[in-house]
C-alpha cells in the first residue's frame, strides 16, 4: 500500500509542474490553496506599510538634521572684527580657529562675545566698547601703545633695550654718549620701522623729526652666517594686578636672506629682517632639525646651540625677565587709560615682541608689535604656529573654553563654581588663623577670606582659571617661583596689587609644586 501512495503523490507534484509550464503563473495562482494567496497578499502589504514607514522617517530625520543645523547656527557664540582690509586674507587663521571652537561672525553693533581688532580700536568705538557686558572680550587692552609705540619703548632706558635717543629731543643726550662710546655705530628708524639703516652719526641729520637713533648691536649671533631675530608670542591677561604669559610651544625665527658677513651697511638684507626673510627650514644649520627630526623652530635653534657648546637656556631666561621689566614699566600708564573703561577685565592683549642676540648670548629687545602677522601667505608652514598660538590664546582667556554654550553670556553660579571655587584660591592656613589675620592688620591678611576685597576675590578666581586653562602658555609674571625660597628680589617694588597676586602664587606654589611656573 505504500508505494501506491507514492506514486500518487509524485504525480500529483508532476501535475502541478505541467499545469505551470503550459498554464503560466496564473493558472498555477488560481490553483494554489486560499491561503497561500492570502499569504502572499500579506507579505506583499507589510513590504509596503514598511516601505512607506522608512520613507516618511527617512523624511523626519533629514527635517530634523536641517533643524539641528540652523539651531547650531542660532546657538554659535559671536564675533566681530575691526580694521583695514579685514577680509583679505590675513586674519584667515583666527577667523579659521574661531569657527573651529563655535564662532560666527557679526557686526561690531550686535551683541558679540569677542572683539577682534587688528586696528586700534578705542578711538572709532569708544561708545561700544566703554561699557562693554561682563562677557564681552577685547584683544587690546586701551593704552597699549605705550608698549607698543616704537620710539616710546625704545627711548625708555630699560635693561635689555639698546639705548636710543628721540630726535631732536635728546640730540645733546645722543651726542654725550657717542662721544662716550666713540666705536659705536646707530641705526636710524622711525615709528613705522621703515627706512633703517646702519649709519655714522656725523651721517644723521640730528635735527629730524619723527625719527630716533638706537645702538646697532654689531656683534651678532649667527646661524650658518645669518642674523636672525626671536619673535616671543607675549599675552597679558590683566593689568593692576599684573598678569603676563608667553605662549610657550614655539617662537618665530626669522633670518636675514643674506649673510652678515662680510658686512655691508648699504646692502639691508644683512641685518634687516623684512617680509621675505629666510625662513628656519632653509637654514644650513637647522634644516635637519626642523625638517628631518620635526621639532619646531625655537628647539631646532636650542639643539643648535647645544651642539655649538653653548647653552641656550640662558637666552630665555633673559628673553622672560626682558619681557617681565617692560610691561612692568609700562603697566601704570596702561591701567591709568583701562580705568576710563567700566571694567579692565573685558580686555586683554597679544603682541609678539621681538629679540636679537649677540655672540656672548646677551639678548636685546628691539619692539613689540601690537597686531603681529599671522598670515601664513608668505610661509605656509607657519600656519601650524600661528594656528596653536591662537588656539592656546583663546583657552587661556577663556573664550575657547570646555563648556559648550551659545555665548559666553549665560554662565550660571554653577558652571563658575564648577571650574573655580573658594576653596580653589583658598591660601595661608596658619597665618590666617592667627590672632593679627582675625582684625587683617597686615598686607599679607588681604588674602585670607575675612579680609578679601571683592576685586581680589574676582582675581584670584580669574588666576585660578588661567592656570587650568594655559595650555602651552607660560606664566612669566607673576615670576616663576621654587618653593620654600623667597619671594622675587624686586618684590618690595611691585605695586599693592601686584605684591597679592605674586604672594598668592607663591603660597599656591608652596602647596603644589604645578603652581610655580
Amino acid at each position: 500500500m505504500k508505494p501506491k501512495k507514492t506514486d500518487e503523490s509524485k504525480s500529483a507534484v508532476n501535475e502541478e509542474v505541467a499545469q505551470i509550464q503550459t498554464g503560466g503563473f496564473l493558472s498555477y495562482i488560481n490553483s494554489c490553496d486560499k491561503l497561500n494567496i492570502i499569504s502572499v497578499l500579506i507579505v506583499v502589504v507589510s513590504i509596503s506599510v514598511i516601505s512607506y514607514i522608512g520613507v516618511d522617517e527617512c523624511k523626519k530625520c533629514f527635517i530634523n538634521q536641517n533643524r539641528l543645523k540652523a539651531q547650531t547656527k542660532l546657538n554659535l557664540k559671536k564675533y566681530s572684527v575691526y580694521g583695514r582690509n579685514s577680509q583679505d586674507g590675513h586674519l584667515r587663521h583666527v577667523f579659521a580657529v574661531l569657527d573651529r571652537i563655535g564662532f560666527e561672525q557679526t557686526d561690531v553693533s550686535g551683541d558679540w562675545d569677542l572683539l577682534w581688532a587688528h586696528d586700534y580700536p578705542f578711538r572709532v568705538h569708544y561708545d561700544i566698547l566703554k561699557n562693554l557686558k561682563f562677557h564681552q572680550k577685547v584683544n587690546h587692552f586701551p593704552g597699549c601703545g605705550y608698549l607698543t609705540n616704537k620710539v616710546d619703548l625704545a627711548t625708555s632706558g630699560l635693561r635689555y633695550i639698546p639705548p636710543a635717543f628721540k630726535l631732536p629731543a635728546q640730540k645733546d643726550s645722543l651726542l654725550k654718549f657717542s662721544s662716550e662710546n666713540p666705536e659705536k655705530k646707530f641705526v636710524i628708524k622711525n615709528n613705522d620701522h621703515r627706512n633703517v639703516r646702519v649709519k655714522d652719526l656725523s651721517e644723521i641729520d640730528l635735527n629730524a623729526n619723527d625719527s630716533f637713533v638706537q645702538e646697532f648691536i654689531d656683534n651678532p649671533l649667527l646661524v650658518s652666517g645669518y642674523w636672525f631675530d626671536i619673535g616671543i608670542y607675549t599675552i597679558i591677561t590683566s593689568v593692576d594686578p599684573l598678569r603676563i604669559y608667553m605662549y610657550n610651544g614655539d617662537a618665530l625665527l626669522r633670518f636675514c636672506p643674506e649673510k652678515y658677513r662680510p658686512f655691508d651697511r648699504n646692502n639691508l638684507d644683512k641685518y634687516v629682517v623684512g617680509d621675505d626673510y629666510l625662513p628656519t627650514w632653509e637654514v644650513p644649520g637647522l634644516q635637519y632639525y626642523y625638517n628631518e627630526l620635526g621639532f619646531g623652530m625655537r628647539d631646532s635653534l636650542n639643539a643648535y646651540l647645544l651642539a655649538e657648546g653653548k647653552d641656550p637656556s640662558v637666552i630665555w631666561s633673559q628673553i622672560e625677565d626682558a619681557i617681565r621689566i617692560a610691561v612692568l614699566a609700562k603697566e601704570p600708564l596702561i591701567n591709568d587709560v583701562v580705568k576710563r573703561f567700566k571694567s579692565k577685565d573685558n580686555f586683554f592683549e597679544m603682541m609678539r615682541i621681538d629679540f636679537v642676540v649677540d655672540q656672548n648670548l646677551k639678548v636685546s629687545l628691539m619692539e613689540a608689535n601690537m597686531s603681529p602677522n599671522l598670515s601664513s601667505a608668505h610661509f605656509k608652514p607657519n600656519q601650524l604656529l600661528y594656528e596653536q598660538v591662537i588656539f592656546n590664546l583663546f583657552g587661556l582667556i577663556g573664550i575657547g573654553q570646555r563648556l559648550h554654550k551659545s555665548t559666553l553670556a549665560s554662565r550660571s553660579q554653577e558652571e563658575e563654581l564648577m571650574q573655580s571655587a573658594e576653596k580653589n584660591i583658598a591660601v595661608m592656613g596658619g597665618e590666617c588663623k592667627s590672632d593679627k589675620c582675625k582684625e587683617c592688620l597686615s598686607e599679607e591678611c588681604k588674602l585670607c577670606k575675612p579680609c578679601m576685597s571683592a576685586d581680589i576675590h574676582e582675581q584670584l578666581l580669574l588666576a585660578h582659571k588661567e592656570h587650568l586653562n594655559r595650555g602651552d602658555c607660560k606664566r612669566i609674571f607673576p615670576p616663576p617661583m621654587v618653593p620654600g625660597e623667597d619671594l622675587p628680589e624686586d618684590y618690595d617694588d611691585y605695586s599693592a596689587n601686584n605684591k597679592i597676586i605674586t604672594r598668592w602664587f607663591y603660597e599656591k606654589c608652596a602647596m603644589d609644586s604645578t603652581w610655580c611656573n
